[in-house]
């Protein structure tokens, strides 16, 4: 992070293969990559896959403007203005194009090596050498030998070997086969580690092919499961299957969440209170378009990012809550970190400002700051959700704040959008 990509592969690969753990992992690179050229360097470097951002917005029409967060994107790339939508211009063959011309850069250059694929050329760091026809003086005293070398003595590059998918995929081994997935109520129960990515997405795959995108009811398969989950846990979790953590999670729970429900708690047994505590990581929710998250403790940074219709209840959050929000519903009980609603253009999310301070970590470009008027459909909704993740958490201060509601309603404030205080006055419904 803040590095030059080449210093990270380079180091990854040398590390990995040292220690005889090469082939168990993909690497993958990304950052700036814009020809051929960078691929090829990327793959002599240790890359066996490779990223595109910048580069494919440009395609589809991107001029770099960086007002993303603006809701003002000229070119219609970034925004929910739709007059500024039908500047959009760009096409899938736009990019399809482009991959192709670099492609065949990379082909070019292959051959000029003497090598067949980019297989061939993974971790092939003695075809590098520093031109030193370069000769700007800021450049004399660069050495470039720790990673140009090629990698130590250990493990070939050959994936030959690796663990078999079934045993490495925890909805394979642990989930597909003992659900029924009829339609009917089932629970089953488990332990996860951290090892144990995507939980949830496989089996949500197979639920969709059966009964399409509405799935099941909510809660017609529970899983519950103890321990610490890797990452993505329930990415892309269908309608019908909730999924309830006792433990932990790192980054991305429930990424792409459509339609299921996923409750983290931390254990009975534990001491400490939970809303002072971290329990989940970066990235919560990210481009999730329906279903719930209820999280009884604090969560990362960029928490509900892109959210455009999920619900989401958390105890604390870090930096930049709710960034290019566009629909659904946040409630966040406890601390915040800065640049909350930095891009809000839609949704609404209710933040418990004890100390008064909300406005300080809150980014006011588009969106006005409400307090809580008793009596109000602002109020109904917030307690609703509150209680929701009382009732999926058993959270302390869930519990502590519907039972002295009047002290604690007046400390809430509400984000508004005003782009969707705007769309809702244009269908008379404000």
């Amino acid at each position: 992070a803040g590095l030059p990509w080449e210093l990270g592969i380079a180091e990854a690969q040398q590390t990995l293969t040292l220690n005889g753990l090469r082939g168990s992992v993909k690497l993958q690179v990304d950052g700036q990559i814009k020809t051929g050229r960078d691929v090829v360097i990327g793959a002599l470097l240790g890359a066996e896959e490779f990223g595109f951002a910048s580069t494919i917005l440009v395609c589809l029409g991107c001029v770099m403007m960086r007002q993303c967060h603006s809701n003002s994107c000229p070119m219609g790339v970034a925004t929910q203005d739709p007059e500024l939508r039908k500047n959009f211009s760009g096409k899938e063959e736009y990019i399809v194009n482009f991959l192709h011309f670099i492609a065949s850069e990379v082909r070019e250059i292959l051959a000029q090596l003497g090598l067949h694929s980019l297989e061939e050329a993974c971790g092939r760091s003695d075809l590098l050498e520093m031109n030193d026809s370069i000769g700007f003086f800021k450049s004399k005293n660069l050495d470039f030998s720790k990673i140009l070398c090629p990698a130590p003595e250990g493990e070939k590059h050959s994936r030959a070997g690796r663990t078999p998918y079934e045993l490495t995929n925890f909805d394979r081994r642990e989930l597909i086969g003992k659900l029924k997935l009829d339609g009917t109520k089932e629970c089953i129960s488990g332990t996860v580690s951290n090892a144990d990515r995507t939980v949830g997405t496989e089996l949500s795959g197979i639920l969709a092919d059966r009964f399409g995108e509405k799935g099941l009811p909510e809660d017609t398969v529970r899983i519950l499961l103890k321990g610490t989950a890797g990452q993505s846990f329930g990415a892309f979790l269908a309608p019908g299957i909730t999924l309830e953590l006792t433990g932990e999670a790192n980054d991305f729970v429930g990424k792409g969440l459509s339609g299921g429900k996923i409750v983290i708690r931390k254990p009975p047994e534990a001491d400490f209170p939970a809303e002072s505590n971290v329990i989940a990581g970066n990235v919560i929710g990210y481009g999730g378009t329906s279903g719930k998250i209820f999280i009884n403790g604090i969560a990362g940074e960029r928490f509900a990012i892109r959210n455009s219709g999920m619900t989401l209840v958390a105890e604390g959050i870090g930096d930049h809550g709710c960034e290019y929000m566009t629909g659904g519903r946040v409630v966040i009980l406890g601390h915040v970190g800065v640049n909350f609603a930095a891009g809000m253009t839609g949704g609404l999310a209710y933040v418990y400002d004890e100390k008064g301070h909300f406005d300080l970590s809150c980014n006011p470009d588009g969106v006005d700051l409400e307090s809580i008027e008793p009596g109000s459909e602002a109020e109904k909704e917030l307690k609703t959700l509150i209680g929701e993740h009382l009732d999926a958490t058993k959270s302390r201060i869930a519990e502590t704040m519907l039972s002295d509601w009047e002290q604690y309603r007046s400390k809430f404030v509400r984000i508004f959008p005003v782009e969707y205080r705007n769309a809702l006055k244009g269908k008379g419904n404000f």
